[in-house]
């Protein structure tokens, strides 16, 4: 299963990786919103949210891009390794 993560903490995205791959997920981790972002993201099974660390502009993009896939998205308002453990748990399980 593939995660993009957007959001969160720069500090956390080694952690948010390792969790993911406990999970056996791949997963992608923007922390700050770039131009380049947007072609980077691919076709994921997951979107992971923390809305709390991002702008709307940088929300209104990913949303954008993942628009008539099959994606899901998921929005945290925390950007913690147990609201990301938590959103695994729900939706990594049926992959």
């Amino acid at each position: 299963m593939s995660v993009v993560i957007i959001g969160g903490n720069e500090c956390m995205v080694c952690k948010y990786k390792q969790l993911c791959r406990k999970y056996n997920c791949k997963a992608k981790v923007f922390v700050d919103f770039n131009e380049g972002m947007r072609s980077r993201i691919g076709s994921p099974d997951l979107m992971v949210l923390f809305t709390s660390t991002m702008s709307h502009k940088m929300v209104k993009s990913a949303l954008d891009k993942t628009k008539g896939s099959d994606c899901i998205i998921a929005r945290s308002h925390t950007s913690s390794m147990n609201a990301l453990k938590n959103i695994l748990e729900e939706h990594a399980a049926f992959a």
